[in-house]
């Protein structure tokens, strides 16, 4: 029988240094896009997926993460006696939304030791892994569309999606053999081998890895079997290699789109993508900015 996937690890301790300085203060997955922080999108996806238990792995100066998510007693009575109950239900629901627990790592030492540290916490059952920096905006949630995959092959997925060769290089790219599983439309493929931020020449695709993993438990043993890589960071992308080995892998071009939103202008993408979609925000945003593309034209 197949266990089932009930928790997600949210790696969180990294420095943010792409967004300096504003992230010199501040956690990164707290900077906010349109109105809500980049983690709290994560978050509700893993929600929205039926996933029920949330760990996050901070770092020093992440405190912010962990006020976000708890009660704020001051700002509910305050909302309170003002009679906003529509922003009371809302900071309400943000601290009722799903059950978290915190797991620290001290220094920020690569993917593959962030979902380390969550070991003592996942327990040897099979897990989800969620990169906040990509917002992935979708019918059926990214991290659903990994599921149904592992609930079919009860193995490891991936979330996959085709790259211009040109920016290949920023991601770990799979050497994989297209399935004919007609369940998943020609999108579902057996991953071969998978290398980390190879040069355009050298990939083996252009099918990147993007921050959504289905992972089982045995992830945890091949992560300590390998050795730290550039940098002295030990990378999820290696002990999955390792893990490849003894246990198959698998990888879905998953439906919907993707922000790198770690990244300044994929983050100012996602910011005016997503607020034009808004019904209270689109079509006042949506004027405002056909006047400044108007003035744009007028001064060039």
């Amino acid at each position: 029988m197949i266990s089932k996937v009930r928790k997600a690890v949210f790696p969180a301790a990294g420095l943010g240094t792409r967004f300096l300085p504003a992230t010199k203060a501040q956690a990164k997955e707290m900077l906010s896009l349109v109105d809500k922080p980049l983690i709290q999108y994560g978050v509700e996806e893993a929600m929205h997926s039926g996933v029920q238990n949330i760990i996050i792995v901070t770092g020093r100066g992440k405190s912010s993460i962990e006020d976000h998510f708890d009660v704020s007693f001051e700002l509910e009575q305050l909302l309170e006696s003002k009679g906003k109950q529509d922003l009371l239900s809302m900071v309400r629901g943000i601290s009722d939304m799903i059950d978290i627990a915190y797991v620290r790592q001290k220094e920020a030492l690569g993917l593959g030791h962030a979902v380390l540290r969550a070991r003592e916490v996942v327990g040897h059952e099979p897990f989800a892994v969620v990169l906040s920096d990509d917002i992935i905006e979708s019918e059926i949630p990214c991290i659903r569309q990994l599921l149904d995959v592992y609930d079919f092959y009860g193995a490891s997925v991936l979330a996959l999606m085709e790259v211009p060769r040109d920016q290949i290089s920023a991601y770990g790219v799979v050497d994989a053999e297209l399935m004919a599983d007609k369940g998943f439309q020609n999108r579902l493929f057996r991953i071969r081998n998978m290398v980390e931020k190879p040069r355009a020449e050298d990939a083996p695709s252009n099918l990147a890895i993007i921050g959504r993993y289905i992972l089982i438990p045995e992830i945890f043993e091949a992560i300590e079997s390998i050795q730290p890589g550039s940098g002295g960071e030990i990378q999820l992308t290696d002990a999955l290699k390792y893990m490849l080995r003894n246990r198959p892998i698998y990888g879905l071009k998953f439906e919907g789109k993707r922000f790198d939103a770690g990244d300044k202008l994929g983050y100012l993408k996602a910011t005016v993508e997503l607020a034009l979609k808004r019904h209270d925000l689109g079509p006042p945003f949506a004027e405002y900015l056909r006047t400044v593309l108007a003035c744009g034209a007028r001064e060039s």
